[in-house]
């Protein structure tokens, strides 16, 4: 369902809500540059089904509310042009909003795709709310790889993704050797999106049970 939460500044934004009350473990889940859209909502729903009490905070709301998107390129230029109008210290503060709107107690985590992936390597780096941080082919991960990690990580990358080029993944991996990164050979960039035309079923069915034990292992 949909909520309304507030940010530490002021900002009022809306949030996908999904999964039991009171559950023990808990996600955050972080858009892509589409905005809360269908397929961000099937994700909430599917990790819901596996008992995470989940919030996926809308971004964009920064931007212009009630933002949804398809796949087609004009969809990918608005929404590139929509995230250029949120500051990273904005994301950042409605990150730790939807963190605070987690169950009292539970353990927590933080899961991003695309855009979402790279905000999610800073859930790890810039906050303090978070047991596991995954990103799925986040971008601006190798700008800020330097940054050190709060919590334990794991990362995924499309190994044929033109936009986020194998030696990237190779300087975040030298820079940090501490964390969990997977390439699917033959992936390309939104490999685990049903919606899109790249979407690759086999490595999303892999990336999604390696995502899931690897939050077993550190959410319980």
């Amino acid at each position: 369902m949909q909520i309304e939460l507030t940010a530490s500044d002021g900002h009022r934004f809306s949030a996908w809500q999904a999964g039991p009350a009171g559950a023990s473990k808990a996600l955050v889940v972080v858009q892509e540059i589409f905005g809360v859209n269908r397929h961000m909502r099937h994700v909430c729903e599917g990790f819901a089904n596996q008992g995470f009490a989940v919030i996926c905070p809308a971004l964009f709301d920064r931007a212009e509310p009630g933002i949804e998107l398809g796949y087609a390129q004009e969809d990918m230029q608005r929404g590139m042009a929509l995230r250029s109008r949120v500051t990273e210290k904005q994301a950042m503060l409605d990150i730790e909003a939807a963190a605070a709107a987690l169950p009292a107690g539970a353990a927590k985590g933080i899961i991003g795709y695309c855009w979402g992936g790279t905000i999610a390597w800073w859930g790890a780096t810039r906050s303090r709310s978070f047991q596991a941080a995954i990103g799925y082919y986040g971008g601006g991960i190798a700008a800020t790889k330097a940054e050190t990690p709060h919590c334990p990580v794991q990362l995924h990358f499309g190994g044929k993704d033109k936009g986020i080029p194998l030696s990237d993944v190779e300087a975040i991996r030298a820079a940090q050797p501490g964390i969990e990164i997977h390439v699917y050979p033959g992936a390309q960039h939104g490999f685990s999106c049903e919606e899109r035309p790249s979407y690759s079923p086999t490595d999303a069915m892999l990336a999604e049970q390696r995502s899931l034990d690897f939050l077993a292992r550190h959410l319980g």
